[in-house]
């Protein structure tokens, strides 16, 4: 097997970066699902040095942060933002459990969908925007890392809500003490590295992602019975609100 067979069917399937064409199959989809956080840092890096840009040539606070807010969208084609939406509108349907699998499974977006999605924009906006002129978005660049880190954490870790469907898929044969063992050693590298560059921004920002995973973890078995890929889009872009927040807060301290 070529080592980098697993890497690039991760970057061509949660971003849109041009890929060499790899078949999938069972002995490359094994580890594949550990090689997502990768993703994280093209977005991160992007997002560093768009900043880095931004004060180098004295741009406006609002197109800084609006162009921070769509640099994920446009470098995952929009798959977690889809996730997210499709779940909201399940969340908000209060049905029963197989029928909220259902709502997730249609591809038409419904009025709560749309209500979470543009309230997740403005917040991420606002957020971005307090955060310009600031060392901690530095810690939100490793934050792309993190919460990827833990989506594979918890798709490794929880039950899966489909027997079938695109994370089965990536997780079926990757649910084993070593890959594990990867991510959680990966989440506390990030979480160290966050503290090194800004620590009181890092510790926010830690705390927060912890919250938000164990808030995931609880909210996916109670209401759908497990991990779908949706949810795991809910989660990657709760935790990187739960990111900014964190940057935001830690930068006052």
């Amino acid at each position: 097997m070529n080592l980098f067979n697993p890497l690039w069917i991760a970057i061509s399937t949660y971003s849109i970066l041009p890929t060499p064409h790899v078949e999938w199959e069972s002995e490359n989809m094994r580890t594949a699902i550990c090689f997502l956080p990768v993703v994280g840092t093209f977005i991160g890096g992007a997002l560093i040095l768009w900043q880095w840009l931004c004060l180098a040539f004295e741009v406006e606070t609002a197109l800084f942060a609006a162009v921070a807010v769509v640099l994920p969208l446009l470098q995952t084609g929009g798959i977690h933002m889809d996730g997210f939406m499709d779940t909201a509108d399940a969340l908000c349907s209060h049905q029963p459990r197989e029928r909220k699998l259902e709502i997730m499974k249609d591809s038409h977006a419904g009025a709560f969908a749309v209500i979470w999605c543009a309230s997740y924009l403005l917040l991420n906006f606002g957020l971005y925007s307090a955060l310009y002129n600031r060392t901690a978005l530095w810690t939100v660049g490793i934050g792309f890392v993190l919460s990827r880190s833990l989506c594979t954490l918890g798709a490794l870790t929880l039950p899966n809500a489909r027997s079938g469907g695109m994370l089965s898929v990536f997780t079926g044969n990757a649910k084993n003490r070593r890959a594990m063992a990867v991510m959680y050693v990966l989440a506390l590298f990030c979480a160290g590295s966050m503290m090194f560059f800004h620590l009181w921004s890092g510790l926010c920002v830690t705390f927060l992602a912890a919250i938000s995973f164990w808030g995931y973890s609880h909210m996916s078995k109670k209401q759908f019975g497990g991990v779908t890929g949706d949810t795991s889009g809910f989660f990657i872009l709760l935790c990187e609100l739960c990111v900014l927040s964190g940057a935001l807060i830690g930068g006052f301290l």
